[in-house]
């Protein structure tokens, strides 16, 4: 940032024309509203010599204030990583606006101490009465006028650097007091309506005492005057309060606008979104909500993308609507178990890494072929896949869906090891058991951790029916049960029924030709 375009020329550029202003006004007030305060007196070299000598010190001194105030900030925009006056450098860069102000006010009354009393007093025609009078005009008309255009100019200039200052938007953190807005609009309000009605009873006030020892012509005159004098504060009242409204409207409009935007593209899907907040007040507040808020719903995108690796979109969007019975319900569904062989030679004999690499590509081909087909990987267990299908989404084909995605999987598997073969790699198999019937679903685990699980006899009776393709020497085995839900047993061969671990009975059993 160019020394031109600072925070700090800028100020200085706004107070030089501020005051300027200031200046102006003094001199009109005195010169048209209450010139009996100056009783018109010449301006001579000893006052011109006092005036450099009093604008020289009061420069001086607001200069040393304000060089001593800033110092924090300036350290720490030279070194703001290692700087240890970051706190302080916070605080003061959201007091600034508020301490210009009084700086300047201060200013001004001493400006009005200084030609109201110190050099009366040394030119010897002090009167208290017009001090008193000269006091007002400098320091409560054009002092707070200026003192309130230097707060919201200022305001404004600091408010484009803090975002710098304020990178993660916390400003409420620096524990200032803060100007409400309902409190800025009250003193701007009290300031553009009683601060011309002050000016024109003075300068009511002082006509009326011209006119009692005036002669009716002079009176007529006063009279005419006085009228000048009223449309001249009028049109400057309005003038006044029409900059001051401006930019205190705009110091509540602009962040509103910019929260505004924000909110429509949210709505619009856009979570990227993020506000500067350039305020220490209510619209200061809310915009850090909007901004936490929007945190929030990227946290709950990201999970939701995770959860999405886990389970299919369409079963993820079911659980984290609620809509999936996540209590326990019990819900008839075919069960799939897939099971790796040879596994402990293939693992003793390869590298850790070309184990974990090659287990995650033959997951990710058989994980897909159960998405496609409307299955849920329940959870890989070593070298094995547990899956379902009919939940926790129902599915009334769910016996059809899991037969058919066990084909694609055994052709899947076979065009994998067929580049397996190409890269000089070991070949893997697999078998695969299939069964249906009545499971538990639900959430099941601890406080701590849950997992969307199936309990019941048809889960232990599908992992047996894996088993037996070692005995029967078979890739998958479809149970009877689940073929009498199928809307067609085509391409299934009946096998000799089975006994399996934990049942009396024997298990029907088809072997996918």
């Amino acid at each position: 940032m160019t020394a031109g375009s600072s925070p700090r020329a800028r100020v200085l550029t706004l107070a030089a024309l501020v005051n300027l202003g200031g200046a102006l006004l003094t001199f009109l007030y005195f010169h048209d509203v209450d010139p009996v305060a100056t009783h018109g007196a010449s301006v001579g070299v000893g006052e011109v010599a006092f005036f450099v000598l009093g604008f020289s010190a009061l420069f001086g001194a607001g200069r040393l204030v304000t060089v001593r105030w800033m110092r924090p900030v300036m350290s720490w925009a030279a070194a703001p990583l290692h700087s240890a006056h970051a706190a302080t450098a916070r605080r003061r860069i959201l007091l600034a606006p508020a301490f210009v102000a009084l700086l300047t006010f201060a200013g001004w009354a001493a400006a009005g101490l200084l030609w109201g009393v110190a050099w009366p007093l040394i030119a010897g025609r002090f009167d208290l009465a017009d001090s008193l009078r000269q006091m007002f005009g400098i320091a409560l008309v054009s002092g707070t006028f200026v003192a309130a255009g230097m707060f919201l100019g200022t305001e404004r200039i600091w408010r484009d650097e803090f975002p710098r200052y304020f990178p993660a938007g916390d400003l409420s953190a620096a524990q200032v007091p803060k100007l409400r807005v309902r409190t800025r609009m009250l003193v701007v309000l009290l300031l553009v309506s009683l601060l011309p009605l002050a000016v024109l009873a003075v300068a009511a006030l002082t006509r009326a005492n011209m006119m009692l020892t005036a002669d009716r012509e002079t009176a007529a005159e006063i009279v005419r005057n006085l009228v000048v004098v009223i449309g001249v504060l009028l049109a400057g009242g309005v003038a006044v309060s029409i900059v001051l409204a401006s930019l205190v409207a705009a110091s509540v409009a602009r962040p509103l606008d910019a929260v505004q935007q924000a909110m429509a593209r949210v709505r619009d899907g856009a979570l990227d979104v993020r506000c500067d907040v350039i305020s220490n007040d209510e619209i200061g507040a809310v915009t850090e909500g909007f901004n936490s808020m929007v945190e929030g719903l990227r946290e709950r995108e990201r999970i939701r993308d995770t959860f999405g690796k886990y389970v299919s979109p369409e079963v993820r969007d079911e659980i984290l609507t609620g809509r999936a019975a996540a209590a326990g319900a019990l819900r008839e569904v075919t069960i799939l178990f897939a099971d790796l062989r040879d596994f402990t030679p293939w693992v003793e004999a390869a590298p850790a890494a070309e184990v974990v690499a090659d287990l995650n590509a033959y997951f990710s081909e058989m994980d897909a072929a159960i998405r496609a087909h409307g299955g849920l990987v329940l959870q890989f267990i070593g070298d094995e896949i547990e899956a379902v299908f009919g939940a926790p989404l129902e599915d009334a084909a769910h016996a059809d869906a899991a037969v058919i995605a066990a084909r694609e999987m055994r052709d899947r598997l076979g065009r994998w090891n067929a580049a397996r073969r190409s890269a000089g790699k070991r070949e893997l198999r697999h078998g695969i058991g299939i069964h249906s019937g009545t499971v538990v679903t639900g959430n099941i685990g601890s406080a701590e951790r849950l997992s969307y699980a199936l309990v019941g006899d048809t889960v232990n009776v599908a992992s047996r029916i894996q088993a037996l393709n070692k005995e029967l020497g078979t890739t998958v085995l479809v149970s009877g049960a689940t073929c009498e839900r199928l809307r067609s047993s085509h391409g299934l061969q009946p096998m000799p029924a089975m006994k399996v671990k934990g049942r009396s009975a024997e298990v029907t059993v088809y072997a996918m030709a």
